[in-house]
């Protein structure tokens, strides 16, 4: 099981790095202005990272119209793995925030309680994400990256049928905790419902191009991926113009958080290109298992 978690680890890490740099074209795309190791005294050695997405060309024409030139999400994480902490706040919506905690276990979904202590006075809905059968947008899907059809070369995993979640060995849970808040009468529910059904989507997306790229990142050790991360970093930074002074990278940690402090988690990139700005998201069916678990307020509260 130790080995496992630090394959789903490394292949994280390699996912986020190269999903960031796919996405990133001349002035838009994800910039990292910090990777650096941390240390937490409850938490012990990880890692904190901050990037700014840039996002205006993904926004419709409407809100172009009413948004600064240059607009940006600012992501900041910190990695105590197993135990994760992202927050995104945006550069000019000061009531907007996304918090997000992470936990992993070596299960199939099956804890019901994981978030018991940190939501325990919290309207929750939880949401199980399926990295073979949910549905992506459509102008994201690849059938390279589709696991029902992938089958890794080097490790055997692939083509997920119906059910496979009971038979397929290894196995882990990605267990979210999700709080959107943004404070603006009259628009609160409609956004925080949308920014819900974006997280969901990366969150989708992310695990299946991890999944398919399996076979790029299984031999690596956590050195190699993170030298993997920096160079694509640097990369990243270049493809969209921007040149900052040199990143280091290595392991250790960062201090504790509570929904209002954060902590410390590897990131995942907001750059997905919304269907349709603050539409309510159509209702999905439930599924009673899946590799990943969000868990989520009840946007009707």
């Amino acid at each position: 099981v130790v080995g496992f978690a630090l394959q789903y680890r490394i292949g994280q890490l390699y996912m986020i790095s190269k999903h960031s740099h796919e996405q990133s074209d001349r002035g838009e795309g994800v910039e990292v202005v910090q990777n650096e190791p941390f240390e937490d005294p409850n938490h012990g050695n990880g890692q904190l990272t901050e990037k700014r997405v840039y996002l205006n060309s993904k926004l419709p024409s409407w809100a172009r119209a009413v948004v600064p030139k240059i607009f940006y999400v600012t992501e900041k994480a910190w990695n105590y793995y197993p135990y994760t902490i992202t927050e995104y706040t945006c550069s000019f919506l000061p009531k907007f925030s996304i918090h997000i905690e992470t936990k992993y276990e070596d299960n199939k979904g099956s804890n019901d309680s994981i978030f018991d202590k940190e939501a325990k006075d919290l309207e929750r809905e939880v949401c199980f994400i399926d990295i073979a059968s949910d549905e992506i947008p459509e102008r994201y899907y690849k059938e390279s990256e589709d696991p029902k059809y992938f089958k890794s070369q080097k490790t055997g995993r692939g083509q997920l049928k119906e059910g496979w979640r009971e038979t397929h060995q290894p196995i882990m849970c990605s267990y979210k905790l999700v709080t959107v808040k943004f404070e603006v009468w009259g628009l609160q529910t409609r956004v925080e419902q949308f920014v819900h059904k974006v997280v969901r989507d990366i969150l989708l997306i992310g695990h299946r191009q991890a999944f398919a790229w399996v076979d790029e990142w299984y031999d690596m050790t956590m050195d190699e991926v993170r030298e993997f991360e920096r160079a694509t970093q640097e990369a990243t930074n270049k493809k969209i113009g921007i040149f900052p002074p040199a990143i280091s990278i290595s392991n250790i940690s960062m201090p504790s958080s509570t929904r209002s402090a954060p902590s410390s988690a590897p990131s995942t990139p907001l750059s997905t290109d919304a269907p349709e700005f603050l539409t309510v998201p159509k209702d999905r069916p439930r599924k009673k298992s899946a590799p990943e678990t969000l868990t989520l307020p009840d946007p009707s509260k």
